[in-house]
């Protein structure tokens, strides 16, 4: 089942942000896991989208990088937002994987 996780880092640490999760795309093209595909966006405000669909086990969680994406988000984000994480239905698409 696909997911969705959107949070919005305080102005100065959304350029970390980003680099972390560079950093965690680049374990994953490292280590070549299988069983996910996966997407993040940077919105013009700042807010992060990250759009995850895994097959089983998450092959996220033996990442050194994704754990350090994970370390301190909260302290990232904007005060009063946290990481909200939803299960998705794709209700359709064009380009972007079949439901």
């Amino acid at each position: 089942m696909p997911i969705i996780l959107r949070y919005r880092p305080q102005d100065d640490k959304a350029d970390e942000n980003q680099k972390l999760v560079e950093a965690v795309f680049a374990g994953l093209a490292e280590k070549d896991p299988g069983g996910i595909r996966c997407a993040t966006f940077r919105l013009d405000d700042g807010t992060f989208v990250h759009f995850a669909d895994i097959d089983g086990d998450n092959p996220l969680a033996s990442l050194e990088s994704f754990a350090a994406l994970q370390d301190g988000i909260g302290d990232r984000c904007v005060e009063g937002e946290t990481p909200n994480a939803q299960r998705a239905i794709q209700v359709g698409s064009y380009g972007f994987g079949e439901p």
